[in-house]
Order: structure tokens, then C-alpha cells, then sequence
């Protein structure tokens, strides 16, 4: 016994019993959550079933009870565990409330089947309080802040239905609920009540309804609701109070309801509420009152629409009047709701009342005003246009000049933030001006900084050339959809504001000098930008534009101003104004210093403006001397410069040459010829032609005695315009000639007439003959320079370069005999191999050719020849009769060099 006692004492020791009772709880604890779930799933499942029930119901007709039905379970459901989340019971009020709210009228369903008319009241009004009590029971589900409001959000919309009977099962809805709200409310709603101003001037619309019973109803509903809040604020202050007599209290207080003016009903609500309207509830009342005026044309009757709107512009006018103040920190969400509000609301008077809220925010807001509408979308489409209007359109406005002056301060900002992207303010600041100048009153203002305007704009065009903006950037909404929306280049906008602002300030004539010489193209493009600005400063001192003089001394200081693009846009305009008499007023660091510093710039095109600046001072007499001392310098600031720019400064700087009193130094000319002669072979015919003809024209003014280097210049210009004359361009040829002869005529030579030819050399290669022995006869010390440009110009993109270099070549190694050299024929010969496998047919075949006749003259000449040479054969098997074809000289092989060429050609495409 002692051991079997023993053995019961360790059997049931604490440490024993206190694991089992862990094991127990889990089990339980296991249990319940199983059943939790298990619960979950069931009452997920059957509100499912009950929600498409609910569903398929016909919303034109009331004939069974089914949809009754359905919602008395749902109701028992809300009683049972776990509660609905937000999202859930969202979606089931919204299926509930479109089914019952869908229905026909009781009159219109009774009007359809008259034998059921009793019954069809019956069911109706059954279904009707069959909802309250769900919407009830879901309440007292989830008695929060958050469970209120997920239950009224869905009721909000119908408020503003077209049909008054939407509207009045909307209004007795939301009544109801805020009565068993105020009856049970079991919370403290700490951080307000929900959605206060969506609901507040949701029913403050509907006092102004033209149905008298939703106008009372609804101001029933403003008295439960401000006993609410009433009780809430007394609750903070640990007040005891009668729900009932403080409801009583409040409804006089309020004031009955006055069916004949409704108006001063909303008048005394909004005056009472001020109370209990923060920021967030201003900004939700006025979107709420804005509302209303959605398709108010299609509302019933005419009178019905019109009492909507007065009720929205009593309920706007006096929220804004009383609590404007109150919406400065909401003003971006206030505008960006109007701004969508306005796509739905067609009706002119109506647009007028919507627009409201800007007049009257931007009188004591106007900056915070300002900045919202800069984020309205661009291009600007009919309602973003409209609410930039209205800042100067409507009373109250803002001060005009108060408003051009923060635009103007915007536009002087570069287009990119602090982090280096892309900024969409000054494009969108400019869009708003433009719209502001379509205001007749507005364009008198925007003269006193008119010259301020226009170069910030300029300048922002150079800014936004090439520019992405971020994705606020948009389509026009207003576009016809039969139409393919022109796609939305920021630059041309901004392009569109200047030209804009030029017609408003009466420069027509400026507008059309640029339509007609492209500068409102060259404007919006990187490399013709400064030509656009150049333009149009000419334009305004050739029709004498009024603002000039303050132009003037206002760019006088921009131009040290800003980055790179900032100074070029500001020099191009500034330098045209020299053509001005008011320019002798300036200081010469001004004017003739600053064009001097110019020079040295390391932007190519600030060289290229300082260079026009100088020569439109130069045709002043008391300048002209400076002027021509700073010529060196000017010549020499071209080198290593793209051909265009070159060719727009030669072309200025010809007026010094022609107007140079003393003469000038040959190294001068020298340079100047240097700088010209590299873009004889450009691309670009617009770029050769002058080239070639300025050349020519250099050479015209050049007097003896003729100095080694201008006589190196000139010799070295000799092969390049007897290639380019071959290149098949009628107009470039010409130019060739011209120049050729000139040169001709200051150097001696004594070229064959034929050089001066045009007419192709691949049917007069004995022209090319006579001029490759002229050159070796005449040119001896040369002839390498000439072979090196020759052998250079075989690498030019242009084919008819590269076959006319190649032509010659085959014509120019054959006449050097002896002064040929091993390193100098390996070049060619690398050359010319590589020629035979080139794209164009043409070079393909002459380069063979010129391989030929250069080995013939090898063989003729016993020259040295490189070794290793594949293409020239050995001279001893010249001394033997071999019956080999490849041990033959290529000129006595069967295959002909033509047929060699053409096979190189092929196989080379075929690579």
C-alpha cells in the first residue's frame, strides 16, 4: 500500500495538474477560434447569397417581397460575430440602398398594374422600413465614428438625384439614421463628426428642394444633427442633459421651415454651424453645395433647377462670406474639386455660381490661390481657362497688379526644382497670363511690366526647349473625340504665350515679320533659338516699337545675370537694339565692352552675337575705328566653330571689310581663309555655297605683294574646289569656278581651260591628265599636299567626293615618277583597296581602274614598289613566257578590271 500510495502522489503532483490544465486551455482556446471562423465563413457565404438576391431583383417594378426578405436576414445577420469591416459593409449598404432608392415612384408602379396598387403600397412601405432597420442594426453593429460613416457615405449621392422621389427616400434615410444616432449614441466622437460638411450641405440643397416635404424633412435632419454635435460638446464639458428637450431647444432655435424662402433657412443653418466647421468641413460644405448644380439643366421643370441653384449660391456665398478665412490651409483641395466639378456642369448661370469660390478665396488669398490654380493640368482645356479668368472677372476679385507680379516673379524661375527635375510652374504660370490677357481689362495692367513680361517668357522658351515635363501634364479634355489630339510640346506653348502677348500690346506687324521670315519656328528650336529672339528685336526697332528704350536699359543688367541660356536669349535681343539712337546714352562698357569680352566666350554663339553686335556699332562713325581694331580678334574667335555660325558671322563681318579704311594685314586674310576652306566639303549646300562665295570673295581683296603663307593658303585651296566642282551640284560649281578663277588670277597659275570645267570626269579622264601634269610641272613642291587632300577627300561620306578623289588619284600617281615614295604608295594602295569594297558601285569600279593604271606606271617606271604587294606582279615573270593567267599583268588577264571591281562590289554587299 505504501508503494501504491507513493505512486498516486506522483501521479497527481502540481507540476502534474498545471500541464494539463495548459493542454485544456489550448484545446479550448483551438475550439473557439475553429468556430470563429467556421461562423465567419457562414455569414460571409449567406450575405453573399443575400446581396445577389438583392441583385437581381427588376428595379423598375415592386412584386414580391424577395427583396424584403432578403434584408430582414441581412439585419439578423448584423447581430451575429465577427462585424462587417468598412469595405463589406460599404458594398452591402450601397446594393441595398440602389435597389430600393432605383425604384419607380408608388404612383408610377400603382399607375402600372392598378389591380395590385394596394398591395404594391403595402410592399413598399414594408421594404422601406425593412431597410431602416438594417441601416439601424448596422449602427448598432459597429456604434464608431467609422461605422456611421461607412453607412451614410452611400446615401450621399441620391441626395442630389434628378427624380424628387430619390431624393426623398435619400433624405428620409439619412433622417432616420441620425435620429437612432442621436437616441442611442453610445461614443464620443473625438475628432468630429464624420463627413460633417458632405452631410451638412448635402441636406442644406435640399431645403431649397421644390418638393416642400424633402425641404422640411431635410431641415428636421439639420436640427438632429446639430443636437448632435450639441450633445457631444456638452458631453466634453460634463454636462447633464435631456436629448429631447435639447432637440425641442434646437428646433426653435433653428426656426421653423419657411416653404416660400427656403433660402433663409440655409442662411440661419450655416450662420449657427459656425461652430462646429474646421477647415476640412468649409472645404466639404462647399464641394457638397457645388453638388448641386451638376446637369441642373436636366433637372424636372425649369423652376426646380433654378431653386437647386439659388440654394447653391446662397449656401456658396454665405460659407465663403462667413468662414472664408477657415479654408486657407484647404484652398488646393477647394480649387482642384471645383476644377472637376466643372466637367459636369453645362448650364452658363450655373458654371458662373461654381466659379464663386475662386473670386472670393483669391480677394483675401490671392498667392495660396494662384499657387493651386499653377497646378491645374496642362494645356489648359475651357474650365481650367475659365477659373484663371475669374481671378479678374468677378467681384470680389484680386488686385490685378498684385496678381501680374506674382506671375511675373514665377516666370523668372527656371523650370526645375531643387532636385534637378522638371518643374511644371512657370509653363503653367504662363498659361494662366495667357488666358488673363483675353480679359480686356486686364490688358492695361500687363503694359507697365509689358517689357519685364516679354523677356522672362523669351528667356522661358530657350528654357523650355527639349524640356519633359512630370505627369500633371495631360490632354486636352475638350478635344472632339472624331479629332487626333495634337500632341503637347511645352516649348510651342510657351512660343504661343509670346506671340500672344505681342498681339495684345499692338505689335501685329512685329507678329507677322516673324510669321513671315520663320522666327517663331527658329524660337522653339536649340540651335535657331537666339536667330527666333534676333528676329523679333529687329522687327520692334524696324516698326519702332514704343517699349524699346525700357527694354534697353533693362537688359543691361540681365546680361551678367543667369545661367548660359539666360545670356545668350538676353545678348540676342540686346545686341539688335544697337540699331537704336538711344544707344550713344549707354556707357561704352556697356555696349562696346561687353561685345569685346564677347569674343572670347566659350559659347560659340555668344561669339557669333558679340561679332554682330560690333558690326552694327561699327556703321555709327565714332565707333567705326574701335570697331575694325577689334577685327583680328573677331576672325580669329571662328576657328574650330560649326559651319553655319561661321557662315552667319562672315557674313557679317563683310560690312567691316567693305567699309575698312586702311589696309588690313595679309595674316588677317590669311585667317580668315583658313577658317572658311575646312567647310568647302560640309554637308550642308547651305554651308558650302557661302563658304565657297565668301572665299572667292576674301581672294577678290587680297593685293600684291603675295606673302609665303597667303601663297600656302591659296595653293592649298587649289584641289579642293577642282574635287567639289565635280560633286554634281550645279549651284556649288558655279561658286567653285568663281572662286577658282580668282584664285587663278592673284596666284599666276596658268591652269588647262578645262579644270574650269563642270562637265563629270568619268568620260574625260584625259582632262584629269592634263591637270595632274599641270600640277606636277608647275606644283612640284606641293604634289604630296595635293595627294594627301586627295586620299583624305576618298573618306568623305558624299560618294561623288569620294569618286572624283579616287579618279584623280588613279591620274595624279602615275605623272610623279620618281619622286613617288614607298611610304606614300602603300597609302595609296590601302586606300584603293579598301575603295574597291565601297557601297557605291561607282568608286568600286574607278578604284580598280586607278589601281590599275598606278601598277602599269609601276611597271613602265620600275618604281619602288612596297613589299609584299599583292596587286603588282613580279617584274622577272615579265621575262618569261608564262601560260598562267594570274602570272600576267592585270592589264592582259582575261577578266577585265571592271568585271573584278564588280565582284569585289558584290561580295562585299553581301557581308
Amino acid at each position: 500500500m505504501l508503494a501504491g500510495t507513493s505512486e498516486d502522489v506522483k501521479v497527481n503532483s502540481p507540476e502534474k495538474r498545471e500541464d494539463e490544465n495548459d493542454t485544456a486551455q489550448g484545446e479550448i482556446i483551438t475550439f473557439q477560434k475553429n468556430q470563429d471562423e467556421t461562423e465567419m465563413k457562414e455569414k460571409e457565404t449567406t450575405m453573399k447569397m443575400m446581396m445577389k438576391q438583392i441583385q437581381e431583383e427588376p428595379l423598375d417594378s415592386l412584386l414580391s417581397p424577395a427583396r424584403r426578405q432578403a434584408m430582414e436576414i441581412l439585419t439578423q445577420l448584423s447581430h451575429t460575430k465577427p462585424i462587417l469591416n468598412v469595405r463589406e459593409r460599404v458594398e452591402l449598404v450601397s446594393t441595398c440602398v440602389r435597389s430600393v432608392f432605383s425604384l419607380p415612384s408608388v404612383q408610377a408602379m400603382q399607375e402600372k398594374d392598378e389591380a395590385k396598387a394596394e398591395v404594391i403600397q403595402t410592399l413598399y412601405h414594408q421594404t422601406l422600413d425593412s431597410l431602416q432597420k438594417l441601416l439601424n442594426a448596422l449602427f448598432i453593429e459597429d456604434p464608431t465614428p467609422a461605422g456611421l460613416k461607412s453607412i451614410l457615405e452611400p446615401l450621399g449621392p441620391w441626395m442630389n438625384s434628378g427624380k424628387a422621389h430619390e431624393r426623398a427616400r435619400a433624405v428620409n434615410s439619412n433622417v432616420s439614421v441620425l435620429n437612432h444616432t442621436l437616441v442611442t449614441l453610445p461614443f464620443f466622437m473625438s475628432s468630429g463628426f464624420p463627413a460633417l460638411g458632405l452631410l451638412l450641405g448635402r441636406l442644406l440643397l435640399r431645403i431649397g428642394d421644390p418638393d416642400e416635404e424633402i425641404g422640411r424633412e431635410a431641415l428636421d435632419g439639420i436640427t438632429i444633427l446639430y443636437t448632435i454635435l450639441d450633445l457631444q460638446k456638452r458631453t466634453k464639458d460634463k454636462e447633464e442633459t435631456n436629448k429631447k428637450e435639447l432637440y425641442e431647444n434646437n428646433k426653435r432655435f433653428l426656426g421653423p421651415y419657411n416653404p416660400v424662402s427656403p433660402c433663409q433657412n440655409i442662411l440661419r443653418v450655416i450662420a449657427e454651424f459656425g461652430d462646429f466647421l474646421g477647415p476640412q468641413q468649409v472645404k466639404d460644405l462647399l464641394l457638397a453645395a457645388l453638388e448641386g448644380l451638376n446637369d441642373i439643366s436636366e433637372a424636372q421643370g425649369k423652376d426646380s433647377g433654378e431653386m437647386m441653384q439659388l440654394a447653391s449660391e446662397v449656401t456658396l456665398s454665405s460659407v465663403l462670406e462667413w468662414y472664408r478665412h477657415r479654408a486657407l490651409e484647404v484652398i488646393p483641395e477647394i480649387l482642384q474639386g471645383i476644377y472637376v466639378q466643372l466637367s459636369h456642369i453645362q448650364e452658363p448661370r450655373a458654371r458662373e455660381v461654381a466659379l464663386l469660390p475662386i473670386s472670393f478665396l483669391a480677394s483675401s488669398f490671392m498667392t495660396e490661390v494662384v499657387v493651386a490654380l499653377l497646378m491645374c493640368p496642362l494645356p489648359l482645356d475651357s474650365n481650367g481657362a475659365e477659373m484663371w479668368r475669374q481671378l479678374i472677372l468677378r467681384k470680389p476679385s484680386c488686385d490685378v497688379r498684385d496678381l501680374l507680379d506674382l506671375l511675373l516673379t514665377t516666370l523668372k524661375e527656371k523650370p526645375v526644382t531643387k532636385k534637378g527635375r522638371a518643374s511644371i510652374v512657370p509653363l503653367a504660370a504662363a498659361s494662366g497670363l495667357c488666358e488673363l490677357l483675353s480679359v480686356n481689362s486686364c490688358v492695361g495692367r500687363v503694359r507697365r511690366i509689358y517689357p519685364q513680361l516679354l523677356l522672362a517668357l523669351l528667356i522661358q522658351v530657350h528654357y523650355h526647349i527639349g524640356l519633359h515635363l512630370p505627369s500633371r501634364v495631360a490632354p486636352r479634355k475638350d478635344a472632339k473625340d472624331d479629332t487626333q489630339p495634337s500632341v503637347f510640346i511645352p516649348v510651342r506653348w510657351m512660343v504661343k504665350v509670346v506671340k500672344t502677348l505681342l498681339l495684345k500690346m499692338g505689335c501685329s506687324y512685329e507678329s507677322a515679320f516673324l510669321e513671315e521670315q520663320g522666327g517663331w519656328e527658329f524660337m522653339g528650336q536649340a540651335e535657331n533659338h537666339y536667330r527666333g529672339v534676333s528676329l523679333l528685336a529687329r522687327a520692334m526697332v524696324n516698326y519702332s516699337c514704343q517699349e524699346l528704350c525700357r527694354i534697353l536699359y533693362l537688359l543691361i543688367p540681365l546680361l551678367e545675370r543667369g545661367d548660359e541660356k539666360h545670356k545668350i536669349t538676353a545678348t540676342a535681343f540686346f545686341v539688335e537694339l544697337f540699331h537704336m539712337e538711344q544707344v550713344r546714352r549707354i556707357p561704352e562698357e556697356y555696349s562696346l565692352g561687353r561685345m569685346a569680352e564677347g569674343l572670347s566666350h566659350r559659347d560659340p554663339v555668344m561669339k557669333v552675337l558679340s561679332i554682330r553686335g560690333l558690326v552694327i556699332l561699327a556703321q555709327r562713325s565714332e565707333k567705326m575705328a574701335k570697331v575694325q581694331a577689334l577685327l583680328p580678334s573677331m576672325v580669329k574667335c571662328l576657328k574650330n566653330m560649326d559651319g553655319a555660325l561661321v557662315v552667319e558671322a562672315v557674313h557679317d563681318l563683310n560690312a567691316i571689310f567693305k567699309g575698312q579704311s586702311r589696309k588690313l594685314d595679309s595674316s588677317v586674310y590669311v585667317e580668315m581663309l583658313q577658317i572658311l576652306l575646312p567647310h568647302f566639303s560640309d554637308a550642308r549646300e547651305e554651308v558650302r555655297v557661302p563658304c565657297i562665295n565668301i572665299y572667292g570673295k576674301v581672294v577678290q581683296k587680297l593685293r600684291v605683294p603675295r606673302t609665303q603663307a597667303l601663297k600656302e593658303q591659296l595653293t592649298s585651296t587649289l584641289l579642293p574646289l577642282l574635287l567639289i566642282m565635280q560633286e554634281g551640284n550645279a549651284k556649288v560649281g558655279q561658286k567653285c569656278v568663281k572662286t577658282l578663277f580668282r584664285c587663278s588670277c592673284f596666284m599666276d597659275w596658268d591652269l588647262p581651260k578645262r579644270a574650269y570645267s563642270q562637265k563629270p570626269w568619268d568620260n574625260h579622264l584625259q582632262t584629269v591628265a592634263k591637270i595632274c601634269k599641270y600640277l606636277v610641272n608647275s606644283h612640284r613642291d606641293n604634289i604630296f599636299t595635293f595627294l594627301s587632300q586627295s586620299l583624305e577627300f576618298a573618306k568623305n561620306p558624299r560618294a561623288s567626293l569620294r569618286k572624283s578623289s579616287v579618279i584623280f588619284i588613279g591620274s595624279l600617281v602615275p605623272c610623279m615618277e620618281n619622286i613617288m615614295t614607298e611610304e606614300k604608295l602603300s597609302e595609296v594602295k590601302a586606300t584603293l583597296e579598301l575603295l574597291r569594297h565601297d557601297p557605291e558601285a561607282s568608286v568600286c569600279i574607278y578604284a580598280a581602274q586607278a589601281q590599275d593604271h598606278i601598277m602599269a606606271s609601276c611597271w613602265r617606271n620600275s618604281w619602288p614598289l612596297p613589299h609584299g604587294d599583292s596587286w603588282v606582279c613580279d617584274p622577272s615573270s615579265t621575262h618569261r613566257w608564262s601560260p598562267s593567267c594570274e602570272s600576267l599583268p592585270t592589264s592582259h588577264q582575261r577578266r577585265s578590271w571592271i568585271m573584278q571591281a564588280l565582284s569585289s562590289w558584290k561580295m562585299s554587299l553581301k557581308q
